[in-house]
């Protein structure tokens, strides 16, 4: 009886750490896991489209900056964007200056990650992203793609939304983004 407990305990176990498993062949020192409060999404970074914006992300999810950041615009069908570590609302960013827009020909399909700016100023992205629910073509050539998410979209369709019509897509009580790492860094 004890041996079939220890057993079953040993399986209860390992399942979560199986869920946790990365994605094979993935290029860790080019890829940031976002534990939510929904699950796991991991995003391969394009460091050949983007390596100013790829690198910021990176250097900001090493100094914490992303952790307990709350996913604060979600638009049903079309996008969930985050990364104010500032001011936690989409008003702020870190205390790195802007970076120059680096456009790409990739289209802007569900799953593709790109760089949120301010307005129509192409180049004012500093910390915040967005992560496509659908296609948004409309945005192709006008933001810069810095990845695209490789595991978990189940988990970002989760996230609460915005109620329809909703100014901006602000989202009450949103969840957040409770630890970002760099794949390479996770023990």
């Amino acid at each position: 009886m004890i041996r079939i407990l220890a057993v079953l305990a040993a399986v209860l176990f390992a399942v979560p750490a199986f869920a946790q498993a990365l994605p094979a062949g993935l290029d860790k020192a080019n890829a940031i896991v976002i534990d939510s409060t929904k699950g796991r999404i991991v995003i391969k970074l394009r460091p050949d489209l983007a390596p100013q914006h790829a690198e910021r992300i990176k250097q900001l999810a090493r100094e914490g900056y992303y952790n307990n950041v709350p996913f604060h615009r979600v638009m049903d069908g079309f996008m969930a964007q985050t990364g104010d570590g500032q001011n936690f609302n989409g008003t702020g960013g870190s205390k790195y200056p802007n970076l120059k827009q680096e456009f790409s020909k990739v289209h802007f399909a569900r799953g593709i990650v790109g760089m949120a700016r301010r307005g129509d100023s192409v180049d004012t992205a500093n910390s915040q992203f967005f992560i496509m629910f659908a296609d948004g073509g409309s945005l192709d050539n006008q933001y810069t793609v810095i990845g695209e998410v490789v595991q978990g979209m189940d988990v970002v369709d989760k996230l609460k939304k915005a109620p329809p019509g909703s100014s901006g897509g602000t989202v009450t009580d949103p969840d957040k983004m409770v630890k970002v790492q760099v794949a390479s860094d996770i023990k």
